[in-house]
């Protein structure tokens, strides 16, 4: 997990979502609303691991770089 990270100028709640597009190359709309539907459909579980990651994960800036 050494090049997955937060997002500081992408971020709505923490930057998790953003992190985690330019990660892995994804749309992060998408990513977003992924979480934001699991979070719906299975209270508690998608909640407490963007938690968990949020408090793990270091934040960098990710402005400029193409996702």
């Amino acid at each position: 997990m050494n090049d997955l990270y937060r997002s500081s100028d992408e971020k709505v709640i923490a930057g998790v979502c953003a992190g985690l597009a330019h990660k892995f190359n994804l749309n992060l709309t998408g990513v977003r609303w992924c979480v934001a539907l699991t979070s719906f459909f299975l209270t508690g579980i998608p909640v407490l691991v963007y938690l968990v990651l949020w408090a793990i994960l270091k934040e960098r800036p990710t402005a400029g770089q193409a996702a």
